[in-house]
């Protein structure tokens, strides 16, 4: 299967349940979505690693003081499975985003087009496509961090695991941390399977308090892979400096 001949799940898309997404994410900051894509699509994904023409740049964790393992940030023309999503889901996120920013008291809106936003991006420029593909071996994890790369910063992003827990790999969990004011950090795991699709918060979100909206932080990150390869995509929706 070539990534640019791959029909590009839009009916899926369609067809999760928003209501429920966006509660969720009002809720903790992250709506699971179990079987966004085929077993065979997330082996297609995953198996493009190895290749160079699909990316644009290689990071090394270790390197910069990321954790332990290694991601490549795909070029443009993004694979169309990875273009389709990122147009597919984003004017779904987009009303949960102004909604976020208004009761938060941030003057940003974003368009209901994903090509509108990232050509706010690329005038700011920021031309560099984020979407990106992350393999682990074991000992490898990934520190606690928050996806932001500019100016212009969509408050939503997109993970999916391309392989399958226990048959693949062992550990290696999803996690986030939500902190909030003059309290402990909360800890959050997510039990995703391969294909299941998480929508997470980047940065932060706004929570009801007694007195009034304020703001969480949150990070996310994955813990340490005990054995096997394990192997994820991000979509990030807007681009880099």
């Amino acid at each position: 299967m070539n990534a640019r001949d791959t029909n590009v799940p839009v009916a899926r898309v369609a067809a999760i349940d928003w209501a429920q997404a966006s509660g969720d994410l009002d809720e903790q900051g992250n709506a699971v979505i179990p079987g966004l894509l085929t077993r065979a699509e997330c082996e297609m994904l995953a198996a493009m690693y190895v290749l160079d023409a699909p990316f644009r740049s290689r990071v090394v964790m270790e390197r910069h003081g990321f954790g332990r393992g290694e991601y490549k940030y795909f070029a443009y023309p993004l694979p169309d499975l990875i273009a389709g999503l990122r147009e597919a889901m984003y004017p779904h996120l987009a009303p949960i985003a102004n909604r976020w920013n208004e009761v938060m008291g941030i003057d940003v809106r974003f368009p209901p087009r994903h090509a509108d936003f990232i050509a706010r991006c690329h005038a700011a420029a920021q031309t560099k496509p984020t979407p990106l593909l992350l393999q682990y071996r074991a000992e490898d994890y990934n520190c606690l961090h928050q996806d932001l790369y500019g100016e212009h910063v969509f408050p939503l992003q997109l993970v999916i695991l391309l392989s399958e827990p226990g048959r693949d790999f062992m550990g290696g969990e999803f996690v986030m941390t939500e902190q909030r004011p003059r309290m402990q950090s909360r800890p959050m795991v997510l039990p995703l399977r391969q294909g299941d699709a998480a929508v997470i918060a980047v940065h932060h979100r706004p929570v009801q308090g007694t007195r009034g909206v304020y703001r969480v932080n949150l990070r996310h990150g994955v813990s340490r892979v005990l054995s096997g390869h394990r192997h994820t995509t991000g979509i990030i929706f807007h681009d880099a400096a």
